[in-house]
């Protein structure tokens, strides 16, 4: 009875066709190809854009170097040239001691004598310049001179640079050419009361002072100190060599180079990043 029962299921199921799985219809080689230049494009626009960011940043970054170092330059430029007029005084002052040494007495010496002693021997600091390097430095040793595009102007900030260093090597000339020769001076013959009195202890700088006194009618006694141990020629000769071969050729070539790199590099900075005084 069961035997019975269970025959038309068998029988069914010998009955029955087979499940046949269809393949995957195959896909066109454009389809693969547009997938790829999807991606392609995908890839490529966020290249671009990355791209695009990285040089707005550099331009940005460029300006505002561009825009420091015009600050910087154009400060110095103001400072070289009040330093140039101080030199052009201070080596006055030194030939007319010179003339002075060679003929005149120095028992009784006038007051132009002592304004020409401190503007020619006692003064240093007045005639002294020293370019600021802060964003000339920074360009050099973080390598962001390559912001500046412009190959005129990495060439002229690189000439720039040894226009500094040649100043400042000069410098150190005349620091040496003052101590052999001028301190000496100084020691020996200076008037100390002259300056004390000179200076009142007010607190007005030494420049001013001089200035004060040689614009005024005010005489101040001053005595030429150790006249026993005063060597005419040795003087003279001292005095032409850090006038002439010192301070003089400083000024004439080394900041006339830097000068002239400075208003080179000011009118460019203002061309290529459109900076307005």
């Amino acid at each position: 009875m069961v035997e019975n029962q269970n025959k038309p299921e068998i029988q069914a199921a010998e009955n029955s066709q087979p499940v046949l799985l269809t393949s995957p219809q195959k896909r066109k080689w454009t389809s693969y190809f547009k997938e790829f230049l999807m991606l392609f494009l995908a890839v490529f626009a966020g290249f671009m854009a990355e791209n695009y960011r990285d040089k707005l940043t550099e331009e940005a970054w460029a300006k505002e170097l561009a825009i420091n170092l015009y600050e910087e330059l154009k400060a110095d430029s103001a400072i070289v040239e009040i330093k140039t007029e101080n030199r052009i005084k201070q080596e006055k002052a030194l030939q007319e001691l010179m003339q002075y040494f060679e003929d005149s007495s120095l028992t009784d010496v006038s007051k132009k004598f002592a304004i020409n002693f401190s503007y020619g021997i006692s003064f240093r600091t007045p005639s002294l310049f020293e370019p600021r390097t802060v964003i000339l430095d920074q360009l050099k040793n973080s390598g962001s001179l390559r912001y500046f595009k412009n190959r005129e102007l990495q060439k002229l900030i690189g000439d720039l640079s040894v226009a500094i260093y040649n100043i400042n090597d000069r410098q150190r000339l005349e620091t040496d050419v003052r101590k052999e020769y001028i301190n000496r001076l100084i020691v020996l013959h200076y008037d100390y009361d002259f300056h004390r009195m000179l200076r009142k202890d007010s607190g007005v700088t030494h420049v001013n002072a001089v200035a004060e006194y040689e614009a005024s009618n005010e005489i101040i006694p001053f005595e030429f100190k150790s006249l026993e141990k005063f060597d005419k020629q040795g003087t003279i000769n001292a005095l032409g060599i850090y006038g002439m071969n010192a301070l003089s050729s400083t000024r004439s070539v080394h900041f006339q180079a830097y000068k002239e790199l400075n208003s080179e590099i000011l009118k460019l900075l203002r061309k290529e990043y459109n900076i307005v005084d």
